[in-house]
C-alpha cells in the first residue's frame, strides 16, 4: 500500500518560531516531511479539544502539538494544559476503538532543534504505520 499519511502539527510560536520563518525549501533541506503540515498558535495551553477533533473531523490521519518544556513553558502552564487536553483525545480515541497513537505531545526546546524534527519524523513513521485514519 502506498500511503503517504496527512498530518497536523500545532506547534508553540516560541518552539517554532524559527521553523516557521523558514519557507518551505528551508524546511525540505533539514529533512522535515512535506506530508506535515504546521499551524503556528500563540500558546499551545490554547489549543481547545474541539480543535484537535477538528483536525481528525477535516481528515488527518494524525495529529502532534509541539510545545515548550513542562517547567519552561512561556506562558507559565501551557505545555501542561496542552498535554493534558493530548491525553483526553487520546482518551476518546481510544473509547472509540481508534489508536491512540495519532495524537501525542512533544515537548522541544524553544527554536530550531533536531528534536523538532526528530518529533515530525516519529508522528510521520508511526503514522504510516498504523495507516489511513478511520474516521
Amino acid at each position: 500500500m502506498n500511503f503517504t499519511p496527512d498530518i497536523r502539527l500545532f506547534s508553540c510560536h516560541y518552539t517554532c518560531q524559527q521553523t516557521s520563518a523558514m519557507d518551505d525549501n528551508g524546511l525540505q533541506h533539514l529533512d522535515f516531511p512535506k506530508n506535515i503540515s504546521i499551524n503556528r498558535v500563540v500558546c499551545t495551553g490554547k489549543i481547545e479539544i474541539t480543535t484537535l477533533l477538528q483536525a481528525f473531523e477535516d481528515g488527518a490521519d494524525g495529529v502532534y502539538v509541539v510545545g515548550c518544556p513542562m517547567n519552561t513553558c512561556h506562558n507559565v502552564k501551557g505545555s501542561q494544559r496542552a498535554a493534558k487536553r493530548v491525553e483526553t483525545v487520546r482518551s476518546a480515541l481510544s473509547e472509540l476503538a481508534v489508536e491512540p497513537d495519532r495524537i501525542k505531545m512533544y515537548h522541544t526546546p524553544r527554536g530550531l532543534h533536531h528534536e523538532f524534527i526528530e518529533a515530525a519524523h516519529e508522528m510521520n513513521d508511526t503514522i504510516t504505520e498504523l495507516g489511513p485514519t478511520p474516521f
